[in-house]
Order: C-alpha cells, then sequence, then structure tokens
C-alpha cells in the first residue's frame, strides 16, 4: 500500500503545469490535464519563468478582457448569446470593413493590419510569434505553419437564414478543412433552438474568420467593396454549373435555409446563380453536404488552374501565423502582454 501511494504522489507531481491569468493578472499554476493536449504551453523553464511575471503597474496597458471568461466558442453560442463576441476571437486589429474592389483574379482581401495592440502599445505579427513562439509545442507551430501555407481568403463562405446549428457547425467545420478561413452568417434565425453539438464542428470555429449581419444586403455590399462576386446556390434552369464556373477569381459562395433556400433579396443582388448537377430523383442536397460540395470543387479547380488554393503572400502568413498563435490560448495573450510590458519600459528607458 505504501509503495502504492508513493508511487501515486510521484505521478502527480511529475505533471507539466502551465500559466494562466488570474483576475489580478498575476499567473496561476492548473494541471494540465484541463487541456487538449493540443493547446497547453510547451512546459519549458522559461516559460514558467515568464509566467511568474505580473502585469501589476503596467503602464499605458489595458488586458482587461484578460481577466475575463473566453466566449463560449461554440457554433451554437456565437450565434446566440454571444453573438456581439465574435469578433473577440480574432485578434490582430482587423482593417476597415469596406474596400475599394481590391481583390482581383490573383488573390482577395486580407482582412488584418499588422499589429496587435496591448493597450498604447502594438506589436507586429513579428514580435507576437518572436513573444508566443517559444512557448508552444513544435509540433503546434508546424500545424499552423501548413494550416497557414494552404489557407486563402479568395474563396469565401457565407450561409444565409439557416436555422439549424448542426448544419453551420458543418459547413464551418468543412471550411476549415478545405482552407477557407472566411465564413459569413446572414440573419440566422436564432428563435429556432437546435441541439447545438460542438463535435460537429470540432471546434473549428475558433480558427476562422466569422462575420455577422442583418440582411444580403448589407453583407454583399461589404463583400463587393472586397472585390468578391456573389455566387447563388439555386435549382431552376437559369444556373451556371460549378464545374463551368472559373474558381479563381475571388467568389463568395452563399447557400440558403434549410427548406426555404436562397432569398429573393439574396438571388436578385447575386452576380450569378449556380447549381451543382444531380442525377437522382431527388433533386436536392442537405444544406451543409452541398457547402462541402461547393467548396471542395472551388479548391480543387483553384489547384488544377493556379497550383494551389493557399495564395498568401509572405507577409500576409506571417500575420496569420501570430492570429494562430495568439488565439492558441489564453496564455498567449498574456505572454504578449508581457512582451509589450518589456518593449513600453526599454523605449520609455531609452
Amino acid at each position: 500500500m505504501n509503495s502504492c501511494k508513493s508511487l501515486i504522489r510521484a505521478s502527480i507531481s511529475s505533471f507539466p503545469f502551465v500559466p494562466l491569468p488570474n483576475p489580478n493578472f498575476s499567473i496561476t499554476f492548473i494541471s494540465v490535464r484541463a487541456f487538449s493536449p493540443l493547446s497547453v504551453l510547451h512546459p519549458n523553464s522559461s516559460c514558467i519563468g515568464t509566467a511568474r511575471r505580473t502585469f501589476h503597474g503596467a503602464v499605458a496597458l489595458s488586458p482587461e478582457s484578460l481577466t475575463e471568461e473566453s466566449p463560449k466558442d461554440t457554433v451554437k453560442g456565437l450565434l446566440t448569446t454571444n453573438r456581439g463576441e465574435a469578433s473577440s476571437l480574432m485578434k490582430m486589429e482587423r482593417r476597415c470593413s469596406l474596400s475599394n474592389g481590391e481583390g482581383d483574379c490573383r488573390g482577395s482581401w486580407f482582412p488584418y493590419e499588422d499589429r496587435f495592440r496591448c493597450g498604447e502599445v502594438h506589436l507586429s505579427s513579428r514580435e507576437v510569434l518572436e513573444a508566443v513562439s517559444p512557448h508552444m509545442m513544435e509540433e503546434r507551430t508546424d500545424r499552423f505553419r501548413r494550416v497557414v501555407e494552404n489557407r486563402s481568403y479568395s474563396v469565401c463562405l457565407v450561409v444565409e437564414g439557416l436555422s439549424d446549428f448542426g448544419n453551420i457547425s458543418a459547413a464551418f467545420r468543412s471550411a476549415d478543412a478545405l482552407g477557407i478561413q472566411s465564413v459569413h452568417v446572414v440573419s440566422c434565425d436564432s428563435s429556432k433552438r437546435y441541439n447545438g453539438n460542438r463535435h460537429v464542428s470540432m471546434g473549428a470555429e475558433k480558427w476562422l474568420d466569422i462575420e455577422f449581419w442583418d440582411t444580403p444586403k448589407e453583407c454583399f455590399k461589404v463583400l463587393k467593396s472586397r472585390g468578391y462576386r456573389i455566387a447563388t446556390t439555386h435549382l431552376r434552369m437559369d444556373t451556371v454549373s460549378i464545374y463551368d464556373m472559373d474558381w479563381s477569381c475571388p467568389t463568395a459562395i452563399v447557400v440558403g435555409n434549410e427548406g426555404r433556400g436562397i432569398s429573393d433579396e439574396a438571388l436578385e443582388l447575386s452576380d450569378l446563380r449556380c447549381s451543382i448537377p444531380m442525377n437522382g430523383m431527388v433533386d436536392s442536397f442537405n444544406v451543409s453536404v452541398a457547402a462541402g460540395i461547393l467548396m471542395h470543387h472551388a479548391v480543387s479547380d483553384r489547384t488544377t488552374r493556379l497550383g494551389s488554393h493557399g495564395d498568401l503572400s509572405e507577409a500576409e502568413k506571417e500575420i496569420l501565423m501570430a492570429e494562430f498563435s495568439l488565439r492558441h490560448s489564453r496564455s498567449s495573450i498574456c505572454i504578449a502582454y508581457e512582451f509589450a510590458k518589456r518593449k513600453q519600459q526599454h523605449s520609455t528607458s531609452s
């Protein structure tokens, strides 16, 4: 019995620990078993050393958000109670929503500025990576790098009027898996409370850029200003087959409500109407399946025409790497603020 107790004590003492901020901006330690294996900081001595510093007395920094609970990143939560907080999932500063049609046949509008705001101090993407990367496991960093290499904003997904959170979750999961970073939700019917299940999306919403709109007109106006053409899915004869479209140009794919389909307003405002050829007795797909087919074909067509789907510049890749590193965990935000504090102190003293 004594030997068993000794073994248990030894096992518990060997668990790695990670730093997290408490409401006083000091760092406490909790067992790593509370986290997914891929979401923890690498438990090395430099991480723990940095974690023991506090934010007491930081001048001009305002990390109040670090004391708040992060919004639930389930799709159901984002679409209902936390809709207004979805933007908090995005960390690097965003560009103005409206653009001047900057997208073209080579690429599309990129949403991020090269800076992360820490109170009155700003960090570039390179500084964010310098601060955070040493505290992440190498496997996680490599995963981010592979994902960013195949990411694109040249195709985005728009879901209009959907009421089943499971369908939206499945569409988000497909978008992430296929390298489509930007997704838009228009007038979600939150009055219907379906059972949301995070396992449907597998947490994909954490890594996507999600924007919400009240009407198709509002959404399409912004997307067109960014250089996108609007392609609504439709079942009538006057549509273009998705196999006859050139997907190398920035395109917003719009899928509609489970029962009604695309609204008349969205159809009227779209640039073209497209369809997936079908040869069975049933003339429609489940909306999440249709979204997956559309996005998969778009990525395949772009790869055939351009050599790859991912089309970010090196500077954009670095910014998106910084964005993912900041989304990695609340500890990443804490470390970035600590880096900004040292940067500010250095500039003040020099």
